[in-house]
Formats: structure tokens, sequence, C-alpha cells
């Protein structure tokens, strides 16, 4: 029942690995989509929407399966009960790159405009940081898990001036409103895949080390980000 079960989270594993790999390759195609003014490339990452969806379903079935088949304790546990969370917060990010996307699509329609900020430097930090992230929980190295969370205030620090930016830029052009708002919401979706990379490497953390890390880094990042939820 051991090799079994041994046999059973390897798969998990793999499948985990490759949703992941195809949701970071996902967000990439959103951003270069929003930097291009590439309507097609745009439409490739809402297509592949569904997919990823679909993946998300069939990893917590297998995690369910595992749970109520084999009652795992333990390393096994742990690992099954972070995967639940993470495999989530990955379809999330999934999620956020179609919005991404869906902004991409809307500039396609409209006049170029000198972006007032650097959405692509802050498409690098937070694509980096959702890297870390993944790389830390193939690698269950919570050393790196815990670099993510001092990065996520650098992201938030970012899309905090992307704010008062787009403010300014709205009173000096109005008419921009429209293309000025997109922009400011591809920051947003930027904003949040890094606050997910922040929940991966906390889940990382309670994996390799059995600590809950959750909210102790909030104490210090400050006033939330505009625009954020309470």
């Amino acid at each position: 029942m051991s090799r079994h079960l041994q046999f059973e989270v390897e798969k998990l594993k793999k499948k985990m690995f490759a949703l992941m790999a195809k949701v970071e390759d996902c967000v990439q195609k959103a951003l270069k989509s929003i930097s291009d003014r590439d309507w097609k490339l745009a439409q490739e990452v809402i297509d592949a929407d569904s997919e990823i969806d679909n993946a998300e379903v069939e990893i917590e079935e297998d995690c369910l399966k595992l749970l109520a088949l084999h009652q795992p304790v333990a390393t096994d546990l742990r690992f099954i009960i972070a995967v639940l969370k993470i495999n989530n917060d990955i379809e999330r990010v999934g999620d956020h790159g179609v919005n991404i996307a869906e902004r991409a699509q809307d500039l396609c329609g409209k006049e170029p405009m000198e972006v007032p900020f650097d959405l692509t430097g802050m498409g690098a930090k937070a694509l980096s940081l959702l890297g870390q992230s993944l790389d830390s929980l193939m690698k269950m190295d919570a050393a790196s898990a815990r670099k993510v969370l001092s990065g996520d205030r650098e992201v938030d620090a970012i899309y905090r001036d992307m704010f008062d930016q787009v403010a300014k830029a709205v009173r000096k052009n109005p008419d921009y409103i429209d293309r000025l708002l997109n922009y400011l919401s591809a920051g947003r979706q930027l904003e949040r895949i890094a606050d997910y990379a922040t929940n991966i490497s906390e889940d990382v953390i309670y994996l390799v080390e059995g600590q809950i890390a959750r909210h102790r880094h909030k104490k210090q990042r400050g006033d939330s980000c505009p625009g954020a939820s309470s």
C-alpha cells in the first residue's frame, strides 16, 4: 500500500508541474499580447482557460481520492493538503492571465498611446516571483520560498505608483481614460499574481517545515494596494 501511495503521489506531482508550466506560459503570452497589441495571441490565452480549469478539477479529484483511499500521514499528508491549496491558486493565476489577455484585446481596438508606467517591468517582476514560487515547490526549498515574500512587497509598491501615475495621466488627458484603465487593470492582475505566488510560497514552507507562514509577512507590508478588496 505504501509503494502504491508513493506511485500515486509521483503521478500527482507530474500533473501539478504540467499545470504550473501551462499557466506560467499563458501569463507570459498574455503579457506579450498586451505589449505587442497581439489580438490573436491574447485569444490563445483565453482559449486555454478551459484546459487549465479541467486540469485543476482533475488534480483536486486525485487529491481527494488519495486522502480517502490511503489515509496518508506526515509528509505525504502535508504534500496532498498543500497541493489542494496550491492547485486552486495556480488556476486563479491562469484566470488573471485571461483577464490581462482580455485587456489586450480591448486595447487592440484603440489607438496606441504612450503608457506612463513600466507595465512590462512589473510583469517581469511578477512572473519572476511566480517562477520562484513554483521552483521552490519543485525543489522543496523553504529558503527560496521565503524570498518570494519580500518580493511581493516590491510589486505592491510598483502597483501603488502605477495607480498614482494613472490618476495624473487621466487628469492630463481625459480622452485616454479607457486605455489607461485597461493598463491599470492589467497591473492589478499582475499584483494579484504576485499575491498568489506568495500564497504558493507560504504553502511550500508549510510543506517542507510543517510551519504555517500565512499572514505573518503581511504585518510588514504596510498599507494595502489601491483597489484591493478588503
